[in-house]
Parts: C-alpha cells; structure tokens; sequence
C-alpha cells in the first residue's frame, strides 16, 4: 500500500537534532504509511546535505532534501507543499521528535474525517532529555509558545489560534486549493496563525488529538524565551496589517474590556504603581530557570513585562 503522508520539515542549521527528527519517523508504527519525507533547507551551512543523504540511505521511502536560499520557513514550507505527492501533508519541525505512533494517530482521526476540510492538531511536549524548568511547562501549556493547556479534553479547537505547524496535518488538496503561507514573513512567527486564519475561513476543522505526540527538543531559558518574543513581535507589524491580524486586535480589544468590567481586583491592581509590583515580583527572577515551581501568575508577569519594554523601545 502506497503511503498516504508526505512529511514537511523546514531546517536551518540543525543537522544534529534533525537527524534525531528523521530517525523518529525511522521508527513509526505506520511506516508504510510515509510516502515521502520532505526536508526543505533553508540555506543551512553546517553539512544538512550529507547528514540527510546518509539518513535517506536507510529509509524505506524517499527521502529528498529541497534546497533554497535563506528566505524563512513560510517559503521554505511553501516548496514542500508544492512538492508534496501524497494526500495528506504533516508539517512539523526540524527539533520535533516524533513518539513511535504519532503517525499512525494523525491517520486513525483522518480515517474518522475523511472530508477535505479537516485537519489534525498533535501534542507537543518537551523532551525529558531536555530536563525542562517548570518555566518551560508554563511556556507550552499557558504560554506564548503554545497553549495546550487551554484545550485539554477538547477534540475539535479554533482552527485559527491553535494552528500549531510543529505537528499538524492537512489534506493537501485543502491547501493547494484555498491558501499556502504568505512569504511577506520572512522571519519567525505568526505565519502560520495567518494561515490557519485564510484556511478556517474556507472552511476548515481543526481537530486535535493529544496521542499524536512529539517531543520538543530543545531547552529554553528565560532570556532565550524573551528573545525569541522579540523576533515573534516584529513579525506581529507584517501580522497586524493582515485581515487576520486585524480580526485578532478587534477580538483581545473585546476580551480585554470585557474582562476589565469582571474584575474589580483587575482595578484596583492598575491603579498600584509599577515599581511596587514590580519589587514584589523581584526575589522570584532568580528562580526564572530552576527547578524549583512558581506560580504561573508570576512567569506571566515578568515575561509580559520584558516584550512590553521591547515593545516600546521598537520605533512605529
């Protein structure tokens, strides 16, 4: 039987735990089931060509590295879409470990959602190798990294907010028919929220499913976090002039006042000074990347804190 998924994993100079990545898929229950893996290289210098050439001597289905010059990984995804030959497309990560059945329950909720417009969102959490901080837990279940957290026990989730392409699934034609990623985001972040935004509008469903698991293998610090927020916020000025952009602003303006008239607490706190809450919060930034668990109130503080004078040190 012929594959029924064409794998798309963008790389930028990660050879080491891309190799990782590709010997997960190596490893799958349904590996019948992969019809090709797509590694598209974002113009690496670091020896991607030959560590993916040794890598597709051993796989029993094509393995091809697409090559292009560094342009970033809403174009880099877009050349896998273009050169996908299978129904349905996994987008994923170059630091994304597959878990053995990850594959085979991407398919199992295709197999029950046959219909062109629906879509799977996997799990992601971080690999215990990694020894993730409790900060880190905050950063993937209530953070800005992902927010997991906030659909647990749900099956189908807003196609737009949580169109997460670390490990998603789609029906290619679904793609190729209605949207691919806008190559206005030449960096990182909010592309794939902008999509998701065009693809919902066109219909689709997003489903997701937490037994298709993956490890994130990465370990982030909390500078690292604030710096990648940093490169997540200029890619927020092509965002925001976007419909999707535009929908979003309206739609957090909505929450926000909403919450503001629920909140006599929410007040009074805006009326204590800055320096009073931020000397409270002061003797916790030592613990930012230990082990040692903080309330989450106190992650999302210090975090938002730091964007929010990023934010304003950025000329508009």
């Amino acid at each position: 039987m012929a594959g029924r998924v064409s794998v798309v994993i963008p790389t930028f100079n990660r050879k080491d735990v891309l190799a990782r990545a590709i010997k997960g898929y190596l490893a799958q229950s349904a590996i019948d089931e992969i019809k090709e893996i797509l590694v598209v290289d974002d113009g690496s210098t670091d020896g991607t060509e030959s560590a993916v050439a040794a890598l597709a001597a051993q796989a029993p289905f094509p393995l091809r590295r697409l090559y292009q010059s560094n342009r970033g990984q809403a174009a880099a995804r877009n050349l896998g879409i273009s050169e996908a030959t299978a129904g349905i497309i996994l987008f994923t990560d170059d630091d994304i470990i597959p878990a053995p059945v990850l594959l085979a329950e991407h398919l199992r909720w295709h197999d029950q959602h046959p219909e062109r417009e629906a879509a799977v969102l996997g799990y992601v959490e971080w690999s215990p190798e990694v020894r993730p901080t409790p900060f880190m837990k905050w950063l993937g279940l209530d953070g800005p990294l992902f927010g997991y957290g906030w659909i647990q026990g749900k099956v189908e989730v807003d196609g737009f907010l949580f169109f997460y392409t670390c490990n998603l699934s789609l029906k290619t034609e679904l793609l190729r028919q209605t949207g691919t990623f806008d190559e206005d985001f030449g960096g990182y972040g909010w592309e794939d929220t902008e999509l998701g935004y065009r693809l919902r509008k066109n219909g689709m469903r997003l489903f997701y499913n937490p037994a298709a698991l993956a490890y994130h293998y990465k370990h982030v610090t909390f500078a690292e976090a604030c710096r990648r927020a940093e490169k997540v916020e200029l890619a927020w000025r092509i965002f925001e002039q976007k419909e999707a952009g535009r929908w979003l602003r309206s739609y957090q303006a909505q929450q926000k006042a909403a919450e503001v008239r629920r909140s006599a607490l929410g007040r009074a706190s805006a009326l204590v000074p800055q320096w009073i809450k931020s000397s409270v919060l002061s003797p916790f930034k030592l613990l930012l990347d230990t082990q040692i668990p903080l309330p989450w109130r106190v992650y999302r503080r210090y975090y938002f804190e730091a964007i929010a004078r990023f934010h304003q040190s950025q000329p508009r």
